[in-house]
């Protein structure tokens, strides 16, 4: 909204007059970003500063190379707007340059010598985007928006996983949903207690065992050892010797003594993965080891202490199944001291983006490939779709799509079958994106119906809705507004 009271509200509302540049005014308040415009023509470098000033972004002009080396010398600038002609050098030699010496400054090149083979060198050269002279301002401006977006993402990135590996190591934990904000909390209370015993229920693949090294690495057992074993890997007499330990002859292959992991772990933290598959016999083991804190080695008859912090983790009902007598009731309230929900990846809101850039970045270094993200038509679908393997299905993909990609950035075709057929993203008729219907439409109520129409699809998530119209959190509660679309939708389709 903008402000009602004080100098700025007056000022914004003379300089407003119409509601389009009040509009204008209102978006512009809401964006930042510094952007250097190298640009030989005066008029056009005027028109630009006016018009991106308008959309709320400062801006510093240079009329050559030597003028922009110079200036980005004074300062930092967020994007560069670079002509492809310049009176002392070659957009393209200049373009590499800047890449060079400022990698995180995208750079959009225009030029009025529009073809092919220069568009392609132009993005191999790194530009994020190549735009032909004589330009739409307003396709301009869009691309200026995706952008400083696209920068925006990769810093809340790097600072997301600088900020949690200080505080939990390098545990690789990526999320700034509501839910996963929770759970970082959590973890961090948790890890800086003594409590010995945690239990971490979710589905598969929602990062139980990032969320355990996490604890571990965040207390004070840091320096002792982190110990995994999977339940279910495993059979029972197998099991107890992994985690207690065997005597010599203790049975036929015993050949000699042997430690187990709560033995190897003392001081530490074990990890108990799918703790729900254990064998009833070594439940009752593993409940004795929990409240006496002393094993006995398989075949041994001494006592052995320990002081082992224990993550179990399970993607079961364990209530269930202990009220259908598949797990101990005993063990599970022991275990369940501090219980720890992790959210399926399709409940947490905002963070598909941050995940699949993150797994971009890392395939990248892995494969030597250089793409620099994912198109905004794939990431509505990524946004959309169920996730029935959560975090690993969308590190799965990435990685197919980082391997066979084709294109300078990830989109539809790169996805699989299941994730792109569910239905269509801006499908293309031989006229556009959508087909205009033979009578026409009012534009307006077009906009206030594809409104709706997201607020149902997203069963009234804001964020949601606006990535499946393309635009950011503040745009859709701005058409919210106007449409007065403010009550409750319906439910979100099936």
């Amino acid at each position: 909204m903008l402000p009602g009271d004080g100098l700025l509200g007056e000022s914004l509302r003379r300089f407003a007059g119409e509601g389009a540049i009040l509009q204008a005014a209102v978006r512009g308040l809401m964006r930042t970003g510094k952007i250097l415009i190298i640009e030989d023509e005066k008029l056009i470098r005027w028109s630009l500063t006016e018009r991106l000033r308008q959309e709320g972004y400062s801006t510093a002009e240079a009329e050559s190379a030597a003028s922009a080396r110079s200036t980005l010398r004074e300062a930092p600038f967020d994007l560069a707007i670079l002509d492809y002609r310049l009176p002392d050098t070659d957009g393209l030699s200049l373009l590499k340059e800047l890449r060079e010496g400022h990698p995180e400054m995208p750079v959009i090149l225009i030029t009025a010598y529009s073809s092919v083979e220069g568009a392609v060198r132009a993005m191999k050269l790194g530009a994020f985007d190549y735009i032909h002279k004589p330009f739409d301002i307003d396709e301009l401006v869009l691309a200026v928006e995706k952008a400083l977006e696209n920068t925006r993402l990769r810093r809340e990135v790097r600072w997301l996983k600088e900020s949690q590996a200080r505080q939990f190591g390098d545990t690789r934990i990526i999320g700034q949903s509501p839910r996963m904000r929770e759970v970082f909390h959590i973890v961090e209370r948790v890890a800086a207690t003594d409590a010995t015993t945690v239990l971490l229920r979710g589905e598969s693949g929602t990062g139980k065992g990032l969320v355990a090294r996490a604890i571990h690495q965040g207390s004070k057992r840091r320096d002792r050892p982190f110990m995994t074993v999977s339940c279910t890997a495993l059979q029972e007499t197998l099991l107890e010797s992994e985690l207690m330990g065997h005597e010599k002859g203790a049975f036929t292959d015993a050949k000699d003594q042997k430690k187990g992991l709560f033995e190897l772990a003392d001081g530490g933290t074990i990890f108990l993965d799918e703790i729900g598959d254990i064998p009833p016999a070594m439940q009752a083991k593993l409940l004795h080891v929990l409240e006496d804190k002393t094993f006995k080695r398989v075949g041994g008859v001494r006592d052995i202490a320990v002081d082992v912090r224990v993550v179990a983790a399970t993607n079961k009902d364990l209530e269930r199944a202990v009220r259908q007598g598949g797990f101990r009731e005993d063990l599970y309230y022991r275990l369940k001291i501090i219980p720890i929900e992790l959210p399926p990846l399709r409940d947490r809101d905002g963070d598909i983006p941050l995940l699949a850039q993150v797994f971009i970045d890392h395939f990248n270094r892995e494969f030597g490939k250089s793409v620099p993200g994912i198109s905004e038509r794939a990431l509505v679908l990524l946004s959309e779709y169920h996730w029935p393997g959560n975090i690993r299905e969308l590190r799965n993909i990435v990685e197919r799509a980082i391997l066979l990609g084709q294109g300078e950035k990830l989109d539809l075709g790169d996805l699989p079958a299941e994730i792109r057929d569910r239905g269509p993203v801006g499908e293309s008729t031989a006229e556009g994106v959508f087909a205009l219907p033979p009578g026409g439409v009012v534009l307006e109520d077009l906009e206030r119906d594809l409104v709706r129409q997201a607020l149902r699809r997203s069963g009234g998530n804001q964020s949601r809705a606006a990535r499946l119209l393309g635009l950011n959190r503040d745009q859709i509660r701005y058409r919210i507004e106007k449409f007065d679309l403010r009550a409750a939708p319906p439910p979100a389709e099936v």
